[in-house]
């Protein structure tokens, strides 16, 4: 006698599967933005998840204007128009590592085994959650800002250039969540995620011209700098805030975040539904 072993999610629902591989556009939109909203309430029912977008940007702010900004620049308010964009873009990218921690610790109490069971869409668990950190991302963004004018900031861009600036540093955060949600997937522990996640951004965003210019920089690391993805996401940042430009740092980073989620997203979702 032979005994076939089946998935939880079809011994709950056999026709999950086929129903989900038959959900349009609009309904995937919706149950992404239904999960979403379930992120958020987890947000209003444990508001200390905020701490990190709350407490870390005005410490950094702090901390880097008053430590580096006379050695730099001279003064506090020749080093805010380099500092402030470099910090909103580590702040922010920082906030991503979240994701992937949050779905781990989701994914080991059960319930995306129950997400599994429905008969919605396979990306909706995984970009709902994602869309609720954008709400992260926004506070973190605009926690930085508030704390930067209040220091004296005057972005030259004005209102229009820093819009845009945030709406791009969120929308390129919103993409590199997709890495750190496929090592939520992959790995068996929040912490192993927060960790590895610490390992990949500490150098990508030190190595960088978030704080200091390149040009002070040894050849062999300038070399690194020039070609890391985040300095240009930093320069079309300060582009944007400063001057109200959008160069071709602002197409390369918008690029990268298209390909980072045309790769990330189906690679994630097709990892996530094989998971036991």
């Amino acid at each position: 006698m032979t005994t076939t072993l089946t998935s939880p999610a079809r011994q709950a629902n056999p026709r999950t599967i086929e129903a989900t591989e038959r959900i349009g556009l609009r309904e995937a939109i919706a149950h992404s933005l239904t999960l979403a909203y379930r992120g958020l309430l987890k947000v209003k029912h444990n508001p200390e998840q905020l701490f990190d977008v709350v407490i870390q940007p005005v410490i950094f702010t702090f901390m880097f204007t008053y430590i580096f900004g006379g050695a730099i620049s001279g003064d506090v308010k020749s080093y805010l128009p380099i500092i402030i964009p470099g910090i909103l873009v580590q702040t922010v990218i920082t906030a991503s590592i979240v994701t992937g921690t949050q779905l781990r610790e989701d994914m080991d109490k059960g319930v995306f085994d129950r997400f599994k069971s429905l008969p919605i869409a396979r990306i909706a668990p995984l970009s709902g959650a994602l869309v609720a950190d954008v709400v992260r991302y926004l506070i973190a963004t605009t926690i930085t800002l508030v704390v930067g004018i209040a220091m004296g900031y005057r972005p030259g861009g004005g209102f229009v250039g820093v819009a845009c600036a945030a709406l791009l540093v969120m929308v390129c955060a919103f993409a590199i969540s997709w890495i750190f949600a496929l090592m939520g997937v992959l790995m068996s522990k929040a912490s192993s995620v927060q960790g590895t996640s610490m390992m990949i951004l500490f150098p990508l965003t030190f190595m960088s011209n978030a704080f200091v210019p390149a040009d002070t920089m040894p050849g062999w690391m300038q070399a690194f700098v020039n070609v890391n993805p985040v300095s240009h996401l930093v320069t079309a940042v300060r582009d944007l805030a400063n001057d109200g430009h959008f160069g071709i740092h602002a197409v390369w980073a918008l690029l990268g975040a298209a390909v980072i989620v045309a790769i990330m997203a189906p690679l994630t979702v097709r990892i996530y539904m094989r998971k036991a």
